[in-house]
């Protein structure tokens, strides 16, 4: 079978599993979200919290209570760190630095998981499994529940409540994260990762001395990272290691599970609002971008010139001969398109092309599907901008889900969709201005600009995938991606909320036969198009000096 036709053929055995699992999922994490009913653990969990999850929240107190949680995340995380070295099961490893456990613990928090170490050469079983993994968890399950609370600003009317923020938390982590991750578990077991608690081992003598390995909780820990695309690899080679990733079986499933939920979200989306098709549309705005990526990221590292690449088949370096061009294609695109972060492949050796399309499928603010949650609000973002642009194109007030896209609601999308960008140019060109950031790059030219400019986009986009190449455990960018991470994950949920809490307040609009009817192909094609031009002009000039650069001079 030729490379090329495995890749086909693993794209479209990933499209039916989706497909088959769409409807299922979607309407029950549509149930969970508008049950009124607690589960007996649920209601110990509110007990001890504190929390009476029957009280609605408008949009500051819910906010509140993301932030809380967040905040005491942050530090339980980084204290837990600091303390390494004092805890049981550390595996000889010592305490996290200060700007080390910081960048970490923002990360995790953050649903970024960014990494500036080495997995396997400094957290402990204490660490990994209850700090990072934990936050696996909670931080997907916020993420969700600020989606939801924007599809009940759509769906309610004449009220400013969202629900409650701890309510959402418990039943997104209890009824949804957690049921999926054990089978999910079980089935990477089944494949060959390992799930352990064991020490520091010897696995053979090599040239120059043995070769040591630790073992880990790694098969619970890598399906929720891929499940909550969240990303952080128990190892530092991440999902290109066989303990994470054993073959091409396990390599689909991990796809399938950082896919699954921001897909299945948009059913979930339609049922809240009452419109499946409304649903539907999102899905074909999200499904036309990430099958577009996925073509032209093959076709990019497919096609080869010269005996080099002719005799491997395509562009191999840095992708593992377990999963060929194909599978790392998928899972490139799979991992930059949502906010996980996890790779199995070094982006930083993909073809100028390649390395470019893993970007910008972070600039484009990962909606196609996008995060665990945080996918479908910003896909509905910029739905809200799509339809504000027709408005100015037949003079009419713009309306979406029969609420009317007025200054304010303007204003907050607005604001969502600049304070990345802003954030990634920015810290990206103080780098070069300082002297000291420089230091940090292993190459010149175009590549060292990407690698840059990659670390800032997928920070401040909650991504955590890596370009490689880039020294990024320094103050400087332990300090400043951190600080990227928090506020490119908490700055946009204000708006997201203050933009619910305003539409939960209106009164429905009546449809006309001057409506623009988002539920039509035509909308979803303006959608895409809306997408593809607001990321091109914020981008293009960054795109033009990296990737671009580099892919127009091979």
């Amino acid at each position: 079978m030729s490379p090329v036709l495995a890749g086909v053929l693993q794209l479209l055995a990933l499209i039916v599993a989706l497909g088959l699992s769409y409807r299922p999922l979607g309407d029950h994490m549509a149930k969970v979200y508008s049950s009124e009913k607690h589960l007996r653990p649920e209601k110990w969990i509110y007990k001890a919290i504190g929390a009476n999850p029957s009280v609605e929240m408008r949009w500051p107190a819910y906010l509140r209570g993301v932030l809380a949680f967040s905040a005491v995340s942050v530090l339980f995380l980084y204290l837990l760190q600091r303390v390494q070295g004092s805890l049981p099961g550390s595996l000889g490893f010592v305490s996290i630095d200060p700007d080390q456990a910081f960048n970490t613990a923002a990360s995790f928090v953050a649903n970024t998981n960014w990494q500036s170490y080495y997995g396997e050469q400094a957290m402990g079983h204490v660490v990994q499994t209850g700090g990072l993994a934990v936050q696996n968890f909670v931080s997907a399950a916020v993420g969700i529940a600020v989606a939801v609370a924007l599809v009940r600003g759509f769906a309610r009317s004449r009220t400013g409540e969202l629900g409650n923020f701890w309510a959402d938390l418990v039943r997104g982590t209890v009824r949804i994260l957690l049921p999926i991750s054990v089978i999910g578990a079980l089935v990477l077991v089944a494949c060959g990762a390992i799930q352990n608690f064991s020490g520091i081992h010897e696995v053979g003598q090599f040239t120059g001395g043995s070769q040591q390995w630790n073992g880990g909780a790694v098969a619970s820990q890598e399906v929720i990272k891929e499940l909550g695309t969240n990303g952080g690899g128990y190892f530092n080679a991440n999902s290109a290691h066989p303990f994470e990733n054993p073959n091409g079986l396990s390599n689909l499933f991990e796809i399938y599970l950082i896919l699954v939920i921001p897909f299945a979200l948009t059913r979930t989306f339609g049922r809240m609002v009452g419109s499946l098709k409304q649903g539907y549309a999102i899905l074909g705005t999200m499904a036309a971008i990430w099958v577009g990526f996925t073509a032209l990221m093959m076709w990019t590292e497919f096609a080869h010139s010269g005996p080099a690449f002719d005799l491997a088949g395509g562009a191999m370096e840095g992708k593992e001969t377990r999963f060929g061009i194909g599978g790392s294609s998928l899972f490139a695109v799979a991992t930059t398109l949502t906010s996980t972060g996890a790779v199995n492949s070094f982006h930083s050796s993909y073809t100028g092309f390649g390395g470019g399309i893993t970007m910008l499928g972070m600039q484009l603010g990962e909606i196609a599907p996008g995060g665990v949650g945080s996918g479908l609000y910003g896909m509905l973002i910029m739905a809200i901008i799509a339809v504000f642009i027709a408005g100015l194109m037949v003079g009419r007030t713009p309306e979406y889900l029969g609420k009317k896209i007025g200054t304010r609601e303007i204003k907050f999308a607005a604001l969502y969709i600049l304070i990345t960008p802003a954030l990634v140019l920015c810290f990206t060109a103080a780098s070069f201005v300082l002297d000291t950031p420089a230091h940090s790059m292993t190459n010149s030219g175009a590549h060292g600009f990407s690698e840059i400019l990659y670390a800032y986009t997928s920070g401040a986009n909650n991504n955590g995938s890596a370009f490689a190449g880039l020294n990024a455990d320094t103050q400087w960018f332990n300090t400043t991606i951190g600080i990227a991470m928090l506020l490119g994950r908490f700055l946009p949920m204000v708006f997201v909320l203050a933009l619910a809490g305003s539409l939960a307040e209106q009164t429905p609009v009546p449809e006309t036969a001057g409506t623009l009817r988002t539920e039509k192909p035509l909308f979803t094609g303006l959608l895409v198009g809306t997408i593809l031009i607001i990321t091109g002009l914020t981008y293009f000039p960054a795109l033009a000096l990296g990737p671009l650069a580099e892919g127009l001079a091979a």
